[in-house]
């Protein structure tokens, strides 16, 4: 009996251990997700004047569901998580293509501050589905968001259609990652998850151009070199840590962790892009991540809403 208690003591220790050992893994994989998300928007950029943005995402997303099929074909259920899959992949699909094709009209930093508004649209959500009154914290985050968008772009007359659509993808962007916290809670299966959401979005944007008449090629090699780095990191890789991270981390801290993605567009658009940095367009941006900050730390007032059901699906 004793030796048995011993065992079960010694397996609690050991549990209590891995416990926070996993949510420093899970912190770190989230690290590596708002990093490298933050590096696509200027490459991608950089990689428009090679295919058509509707293209890119059709064939980025084609690659990425295509490395992740042996893993898929190890599963006897193919069609777990489809329902989810759609859903997500809807989201997923208005995210990338006004995202992407929003880089055609803006800066590659601007798309990345802008994109980071998604913070400011949980409490939205929360009004319309659930009837939750935002909290002033979410008024003082929105107010600098604002403030910070104009800034950026130059007041009214300096808002132009890259950015609209950009804010539209961040709009997608919030929801998708409430969501995508709901089911990954629920224990579904992360992979197959990853893979309906990839050949879902691949199909769309694929069904998109051709109802447009879009190019389908791509005319260079480094066209080619950028959505494979795309499909392989920022899609493949961080996409199915950031669903494998979410099981081990907390609402409030994936998406405090997720405001670093457009600080890190930025560095990247101004160091290795070549934009030009412009303090107006640095304290807009500067704004806007605090917004981003203060949005999060609101999320106190409801947190228990967010770890259950925030969105009715």
């Amino acid at each position: 009996m004793a030796a048995r208690d011993f065992g079960d003591n010694m397996y609690n220790f050991q549990m209590e251990i891995a416990a926070p050992r996993r949510k420093l893994i899970a912190d770190l994989g989230l690290f590596y997700c708002a990093a490298v998300w933050g590096s696509t928007f200027m490459v991608t950029k950089g990689a428009l004047s090679a295919v058509n943005p509707v293209t890119m995402v059709g064939i980025r997303f084609f690659i990425s569901a295509a490395f992740l099929l042996p893993w898929v074909l190890k599963r006897k259920a193919f069609a777990a998580q489809m329902k989810e899959g759609f859903i997500l992949s809807l989201l997923l699909s208005v995210l990338y293509l006004t995202q992407t094709t929003g880089l055609l009209y803006t800066t590659a930093s601007n798309s990345g501050f802008i994109t980071g508004l998604f913070i400011i649209f949980i409490p939205v959500f929360m009004f319309f589905f659930r009837r939750q009154k935002p909290s002033r914290l979410q008024g003082v985050s929105a107010a600098l968001a604002v403030c910070g968008m104009w800034f950026l772009t130059g007041g009214v007359g300096g808002f132009n259609l890259g950015d609209a659509l950009t804010l539209i993808a961040a709009a997608a962007y919030s929801a998708h990652l409430i969501i995508t916290d709901k089911f990954v809670k629920a224990d579904a299966d992360t992979v197959m998850l990853a893979f309906h959401q990839f050949w879902m979005v691949s199909a769309i944007s694929f069904g998109l151009a051709l109802i447009k008449g879009c190019p389908l090629g791509v005319s260079s090699l480094s066209g080619w070199g950028v959505i494979t780095f795309l499909a392989l990191f920022p899609t493949l890789s961080a996409f199915y840590i950031q669903m494998l991270a979410q099981k081990h981390s907390e609402p409030f801290k994936v998406g405090l962790i997720f405001t670093l993605e457009p600080v890190f567009a930025a560095v990247f658009a101004w160091t290795l892009g070549g934009e030009k940095f412009f303090w107006a367009s640095a304290a807009g941006g500067f704004l806007i991540v605090s917004g981003m900050i203060i949005g999060e730390l609101s999320k106190f007032n409801f947190k228990r809403a967010l770890e259950k059901e925030v969105l009715p699906v």
